[in-house]
C-alpha cells in the first residue's frame, strides 16, 4: 500500500511505499539568498521525514536542482553542516534554467529509508 503524506490534487509531501520514502522540497520563500533557502528547505525537509518515520540518517539519494551554480559552494556549506557525520547519500546537483517560481534558487528531491 503507498502511504502519501500531506496530500494536495497536485502532489504529496512525501510518498512510503516498501520502506522508502520519496520527497521534495522547495524554500518556504522566493526571498533570501541561497543560504537562507537551503535552511528553511532543508528544515522541511527534516519535518517531512520525520513524519514518514525516517530522518536525515535515513536519506538515500538526493538530487539538488540549482538555478545558479554560483550558488553551488553556499549550497554545500549548509548541506554539509545539516547532515549528521557519515551520513551523507548519493547526491547529484543539476543546474536548472528555472523553478516553478522565479525567486526559488533551489529544490531537493530525496529519497529515504524509513526506520519501521
Amino acid at each position: 500500500m503507498i502511504e502519501r503524506l500531506g496530500s494536495t490534487p497536485r502532489y504529496a509531501d512525501a510518498t512510503i511505499f516498501n520502506g522508502l520514502v520519496h520527497a521534495v522540497e522547495v524554500p518556504a520563500s522566493e526571498d533570501g539568498d541561497i543560504a537562507s533557502q537551503m535552511q528553511s528547505l532543508l528544515a522541511a525537509l527534516e519535518r517531512t521525514l520525520i513524519a514518514a518515520r525516517s530522518g536525515k540518517d535515513g536519506l538515500l539519494m538526493a538530487t539538488v536542482y540549482l538555478t545558479d551554480m554560483a550558488d553551488y559552494d553556499g549550497m554545500n556549506r549548509i548541506w554539509e553542516s545539516w547532515l549528521p557525520a557519515g551520513a551523507a547519500p548519493a547526491r547529484a546537483c543539476v543546474k536548472v534554467a528555472g523553478l516553478a517560481r522565479p525567486g526559488w534558487r533551489v529544490e531537493i528531491a530525496a529519497t529515504a529509508a524509513t526506520t519501521a
